[in-house]
């Protein structure tokens, strides 16, 4: 009998219930509302659902983020997440973006570049917010990246700027904004837009040659990185998984690229960036800070692109519809359908689709810009 009961004692004792906190049955609770937008609503399912299963397990059994000792390894997803931290897996996540983009809009329209680059005022508009709010100049500039809502990025910045205490947070919250463009954009896009304006229709993009395309990320990757060479493990591999795609002798390496690889990554780095919203870790002021810092960056981002885009408008007569300068953030294609989307709610016949793109992908190349910016001034090689 007293076998049994010491048998029981230890099962009950082993189960997590007696040791989850307050906080952790929170986080559990907000993995599952991440789960039910992710699966019901289709929010970018992608990235969401292995974040927020990330999110249950590390709330339910914390040692499986546990980092190795002498005595023991370390839980599986501290390895996922050592990937993170050496700038593996984001590096891998742009390459796999460059295999799946089609970059003939933006060469078709080089005036693209401009709304790519005005929708990165929410990065430096947030980096002097995050001064303000007492966080050290490399912490203010790892948040900041949040404004382009760029994850891979934002976890690339942080970790070469040795931020890797607010990795998760950050992480988390360039995801979720990511997740989130089609309810956080459409009400700024209607705002600060009239309806002529939401429904003006552009012109056919002209046509993009062969030679153009691959001539393309071959010049970007020259110019960028000899400006400014940290960039060269995300714009690097941008424009290699694009020159894959475009140069046609390489098709098995899309192929992988584009597919196999790249949503291996996301696993990876989806479920790592989950597991770092540990109750303790996640429920503190810093971490609200940092997401109310992200989530205005990222409206000052789209606000940026819109008004640059209205003035493109006036600029060249009524022929850009500023709809497409939200587009400019680095949610690639979120962003860009988003644009679609809210102008075909005015106009069914009006396709701005392939004229958001453009902004779309001058945003992902932008907001690398920005980051190795940054780099630079903190003196990071």
């Amino acid at each position: 009998m007293d076998y049994i009961v010491s048998t029981l004692d230890n099962l009950l004792h082993q189960t997590a219930f007696l040791s989850l906190t307050p906080g952790n049955y929170l986080m559990i609770a907000v993995a599952c509302v991440f789960l039910y937008l992710a699966i019901a609503h289709d929010f970018e399912p992608l990235l969401l659902v292995p974040i927020a299963f990330g999110m249950l397990l590390v709330n339910i059994y914390p040692d499986i983020m546990a980092a190795p000792t002498e005595t023991a390894a370390g839980g599986l997803l501290h390895y996922f997440f050592q990937l993170d931290e050496w700038a593996i897996l984001p590096s891998l996540i742009f390459m796999g973006v460059g295999a799946m983009t089609d970059f003939g809009p933006l060469i078709a329209n080089p005036m693209s570049f401009l709304l790519g680059a005005a929708a990165q005022f929410g990065i430096f508009a947030a980096y002097f917010g995050a001064i303000a709010l007492g966080f050290n100049g490399k912490a203010a500039a790892a948040i900041s990246i949040i404004g382009g809502a760029d994850g891979p990025t934002s976890i690339f910045l942080c970790s070469k700027l040795g931020q890797t205490e607010l990795l998760g947070p950050i992480a988390v919250a360039a995801y979720s904004y990511m997740s989130l463009v089609p309810i956080i954009q459409p009400p700024i896009m209607k705002l600060f837009t009239t309806d002529k304006e939401r429904r003006i229709k552009m012109e056919q993009l002209r046509p993009v040659s062969k030679l153009e395309k691959i001539l393309f990320p071959i010049v970007v990757t020259i110019v960028v990185c000899m400006i400014l060479p940290t960039t060269a493990p995300l714009v690097g591999m941008l424009m290699l998984g694009n020159l894959f795609r475009e140069c046609g002798v390489v098709r098995q390496l899309t192929e992988t690229a584009s597919n196999a690889m790249m949503y291996i990554v996301v696993i990876l780095l989806g479920t790592s960036v989950g597991a770092t919203t540990s109750a303790e870790a996640f429920l503190n002021v810093t971490t609200l800070k940092i997401v109310a810092l992200g989530l205005i960056a990222f409206a000052f981002g789209t606000l940026a692109g819109i008004l640059f885009g209205k003035l493109m408008c006036a600029a060249t007569g009524g022929k850009i519809n500023p709809l497409i300068g939200s587009a400019g953030v680095s949610a690639v294609p979120m962003a860009a359908r988003v644009s679609q989307k809210v102008g075909a709610e005015y106009d069914p016949t009006n396709f701005l689709l392939m004229h958001a793109m453009g902004p779309n992908v001058a945003g992902v190349i932008g907001t690398a810009v920005a980051a190795g910016v940054f780099m630079a001034v903190f003196g990071i090689v």
